[in-house]
């Protein structure tokens, strides 16, 4: 096990109590530990829905930047923005008229994409013609498909070469139950070497969205694109390898089967069950219902020296359960041990478990050429995010044809050279 690095002393400072209103009464000179200092990026917001209303949140209570303006084509979206953004952050947002406008906005440092699904590759394609000089966050998934999600590395690639950040906002990695997985598998080698991986998520039906978008494979790529490169992408984190092999069933049993929007009937998905083999010879469960009465997640590893499960629950009881736990395994030889895990309320209440507000430090961390959160995972590259696309469309691929899918094989197909 390579030996941690000393860690430098730091000093607290508090961004909640910097962003909290009963210590408004104190001067900039006589705030501290609550000391709120300029933001030093700005940001536009192109899609400002639901997850655009998130980034906003995050951006504030993060406190080194702060969100400039946003363009969506929805003027209701807009307008709740507007009120929104007044009450959390006290500033009046510019709204632009066309998706150019914001994009090449000289007073802006840098655009987060939170639009729906299949907008993502001709945003991309706009960026790499005049938002050259921006820093990009895109939301997952990167695309639909695994040919534009490879165009998109393509483009963030060029990207990155002009000295500017391309991420992909797969940030489940920073959530309380897969931050302390991983610090147990990797940092305390608790299992051993890992042998079995298996991730479940049971949830609530997909949410409404501006259109019905993601009810419909050809908007969100599929539920499995949509709601799973999370997954997909902690599976691969995990085994520290590329899929071989997959096997995956799936249905729609139950939801939106009466939904006709528009003249078009729903044809996502609402459950799956997928298997996976890596080259190096792990292999990998996932399952996923969208049906259940809560919001549930699991990750169970098991090694040859060990076994643990972390999981995440919000059943919408008033109940004293904890929301999320860890167990570790190790049998006779050493000790085991059970623990709640959590994040402040302040976080975790923003969004996604509080991975949003982690995975937006380490964005404006990666801008600034450092790592502040030591022991906390770095950001997923768009490699990594082209990863999660290209198994997520292999499992769709072997649940509408009934067939084991074979990696090397189905990228030939797409057209994908050799990675």
């Amino acid at each position: 096990m390579t030996p941690k690095k000393k860690l430098k002393p730091t000093e607290f400072k508090s961004r909640i109590l910097a962003k909290d209103m009963r210590w408004k009464y104190l001067e900039d000179n006589d705030r501290y530990l609550s000391e709120n200092p300029a933001p030093k990026y700005r940001f536009n917001i192109i899609g400002a829905g639901m997850m655009g209303i998130e980034h906003i949140q995050v951006c504030h209570i993060e406190g080194r930047s702060e969100v400039h303006g946003i363009y969506d084509p929805s003027k209701r979206v807009i307008k709740i923005n507007k009120l929104l953004a007044a009450r959390d952050t006290g500033k009046r947002l510019k709204v632009y008229q066309t998706l150019e406008e914001a994009i090449s906005d000289p007073e802006v440092d840098g655009l987060i994409v939170s639009s729906p699904n299949y907008t993502h590759i001709d945003i991309a394609r706009v960026i790499s013609k005049i938002g050259k000089d921006k820093h990009i966050y895109m939301e997952k998934p990167m695309a639909t498909t695994v040919e534009d999600a490879w165009e998109m590395t393509q483009i963030a690639k060029k990207h990155e070469k002009n000295g500017k950040v391309f991420q992909i906002g797969l940030q489940y990695r920073y959530k309380s139950l897969y931050q302390e997985a991983i610090h147990e598998a990797f940092e305390r080698q608790s299992v051993g070497n890992i042998k079995i991986i298996n991730i479940t998520k049971h949830r609530i039906p997909f949410l409404d969205k501006v259109n019905q978008w993601n009810k419909f494979n050809k908007f969100s790529g599929g539920t499995i694109v949509e709601k799973c490169c999370h997954y997909l992408d902690m599976l691969s984190y995990f085994t520290k390898s590329k899929p071989k092999k997959v096997y995956a069933i799936g249905t729609q049993a139950v939801n939106y089967k009466k939904l006709n929007y528009e003249g078009k009937k729903s044809d996502i998905l609402d459950n799956a069950m997928a298997t996976i083999e890596y080259e190096n010879g792990i292999q990998a469960g996932f399952n996923l219902v969208m049906f259940a009465p809560q919001t549930y997640e699991e990750v169970t590893i098991c090694g040859d020296r060990g076994r643990l499960r972390a999981f995440s629950n919000h059943d919408f009881l008033n109940n004293s359960i904890p929301k999320s736990m860890i167990e570790v395994y190790r049998g006779e030889n050493h000790a085991s041990r059970i623990a709640e895990i959590n994040f402040p309320d302040f976080v975790e209440n923003k969004g996604h478990g509080g991975a949003s507000f982690y995975m937006f430090i380490k964005f404006i961390d990666k801008i600034e050429g450092k790592s502040t959160l030591d022991g906390v995972p770095e950001i997923a590259t768009v490699e990594e995010g082209l990863w999660s696309i290209i198994l997520a469309s292999a499992i769709q691929e072997s649940i509408e044809t009934g067939e084991p899918v074979i990696i090397k094989e189905f990228l030939k197909v797409s057209g994908i050279p050799k990675i």
